[in-house]
């Protein structure tokens, strides 16, 4: 993903919470984030974690499980990943 968050990503993601996430904010959590991250499941569930507290949007046991599966399977690929966000923006 490239550095820059898109405005529509953002623009989407605080119409769908309700709440206004700033792209520093966004920017800072994602600066903790290490490659190990997304391969240790603990390390992954308190990310999901931190973005559900950050978007003030609960997210169920069986979520965190599906977004955990889903992360496993793209392998990485910065492609799979922007798809993943795009899916789970859908929702």
């Amino acid at each position: 993903m490239s550095r820059n968050i898109p405005k529509d990503a953002l623009n989407a993601i605080n119409k769908k919470t309700g709440k206004n996430i700033t792209e520093s904010a966004v920017k800072k959590l994602a600066s903790t984030v290490k490659p190990t991250t997304m391969q240790n499941e603990d390390q992954l569930r308190q990310l999901i974690k931190q973005v559900s507290a950050m978007a003030n949007v609960p997210v169920s046991e069986s979520t965190i499980k599906d977004i955990v599966s889903a992360v496993k399977k793209s392998g990485m690929n910065t492609q799979s990943m922007e798809s993943l966000m795009q899916m789970m923006m859908k929702k």
